[in-house]
């Protein structure tokens, strides 16, 4: 199977755990756009449910094809959020950011009672840190937040440059208004640390390490889908 039909059969499985009358988080990105399909031909079918996007991206979409929409300010608690990722570790920590979605996807991923990453098995590392982790940062002050992001990763022995996202000729800016600083840091051992060390920063929003909050993951791979609990519940 190609990639396009690897996220296909992910989305479909993720799929097999909503049930008619959940409120659901709805994430951002090419997998997620194709759960957003799939969910749409439940939603044509009778299936109801009633959900909340991650990014305007993702609201369009799900109008264009009728799924049914609320706001956190309506809808403040979920009962599930289904979300991509761009690299998963054993214990389901997340990299997540690479469609610049990644503050209202953990808001949306936090009001959750649980949450599923959907992806292909590409996206699963150990540890993370291949792709650039993306870090939501203010415009305002943005030299004195990257020095400073560069002093608490190096403290964690990370190092690599960040890079100021772009978006053709100009800025990428989020839908919060913000722009994202990619940092390549090769590998991250510590999420939860470098979690913690970036949260301290005053000039970062937030960022796109998402730990200790995906309950399963549903990896498409070429010989079939495999839902994947994470690591240290399964030594438990």
């Amino acid at each position: 199977m190609d990639a396009k039909a690897l996220k296909i059969e992910a989305a479909r499985v993720a799929l097999g755990h909503v049930r008619d009358g959940m409120k659901l988080g709805i994430g951002t990105g090419s997998t997620a756009e194709e759960f957003v399909r799939l969910l749409a031909e439940k939603v044509s079918a009778g299936m109801e449910i009633i959900g909340v996007p991650t990014s305007e991206r993702t609201a369009a979409l799900c109008r264009e094809l009728g799924v049914p929409l609320t706001t956190l300010e309506e809808t403040p608690h979920l009962d599930l959020t289904i979300d991509g990722a761009d690299e998963i570790d054993p214990e389901l920590n997340l990299v997540k950011g690479g469609g610049g979605a990644l503050l209202r996807e953990k808001i949306v991923a936090a009001a959750s009672d649980s949450m599923i990453v959907i992806a292909d098995e590409s996206k699963l590392v150990d540890p993370l840190g291949a792709f650039p982790l993306p870090i939501e940062v203010n415009r305002f002050g943005l030299g004195a937040t990257r020095l400073a992001v560069e002093t608490v990763a190096r403290k964690l022995g990370l190092e690599g440059p960040l890079s100021l996202r772009m978006a053709g000729d100009g800025e990428f800016v989020t839908d919060g208004g913000h722009l994202i600083l990619d940092a390549s840091f090769g590998r991250i051992p510590d999420p939860r640390a470098l979690s913690a060390a970036l949260h301290a920063v005053p000039g970062v929003v937030e960022h796109g390490l998402f730990t200790d909050m995906a309950r399963l993951a549903v990896v498409a791979r070429a010989g079939g889908v495999e839902e994947i609990a994470p690591r240290m519940n399964q030594r438990s």
